[in-house]
């Protein structure tokens, strides 16, 4: 017989189940409560606040986010593979999954404080982002290394807004097939290298 997950670790499940599937907003502490079968008390005295909860929850979901694209990337073979790991990382770590789409991007949309903890946890998602793809689309795009990486971005962000729409259903296949499109442009305009 396997132990019960801690309150904390409980908590932090309730808000990945419902918090991201609900939204923020419309999902009362009460139920989160109810689902991580947690008192008031014990909320507070792990979290201290909603807020501060969905924040974890975010930090949570970026660590295994992270640790499954890590895979991806040093999986892949050659530096397109690399770039386009984003993709195949997305499909694996969808799976499973119950969330309608994002949880940084469908936490952005609700929660519209510019500096606090829950913030600084989608900017640590959008940091990841841009950082990572920068650095993937250097030996592919050079001196424009930038607008690669913001094309890419955008297709995963298109992507991403898919799961929500419900259309296209083969969103992830779809968002590969562009950004592999991408990234051919720009090495045949660089010449086939940088």
């Amino acid at each position: 017989m396997s132990a019960r997950p801690s309150a904390r670790d409980r908590l932090l499940d309730a808000a990945e189940s419902v918090l991201f599937s609900d939204g923020i907003r419309a999902t009362p502490v009460d139920e989160l409560l109810r689902q991580a079968d947690v008192s008031p008390a014990t909320m507070y005295a792990h979290f201290g606040s909603k807020d501060a909860l969905v924040a974890q929850a975010l930090r949570r979901r970026l660590g295994s986010w992270r640790e499954v694209w890590d895979a991806h990337v040093l999986a892949a073979s050659d530096d397109v593979s690399r770039l386009l790991a984003l993709f195949d990382a997305l499909a694996a770590y969808r799976e499973g999954r119950t969330t309608r789409w994002c949880a940084f991007l469908a936490t952005a949309a609700e929660h519209t404080a510019q500096e606090d903890e829950v913030a600084d946890a989608v900017a640590s998602d959008t940091a990841l982002l841009t950082e990572r793809l920068l650095h993937l689309a250097r030996p592919l795009a050079g001196a424009r290394a930038q607008e690669l990486a913001d094309e890419i971005l955008l297709v995963y962000n298109g992507t991403l807004a898919s799961f929500l729409r419900g259309a296209p259903t083969s969103a992830v296949a779809i968002g590969r097939r562009l950004a592999e499109s991408a990234i051919q442009t720009h090495l045949s305009g660089a010449g086939g290298r940088p």
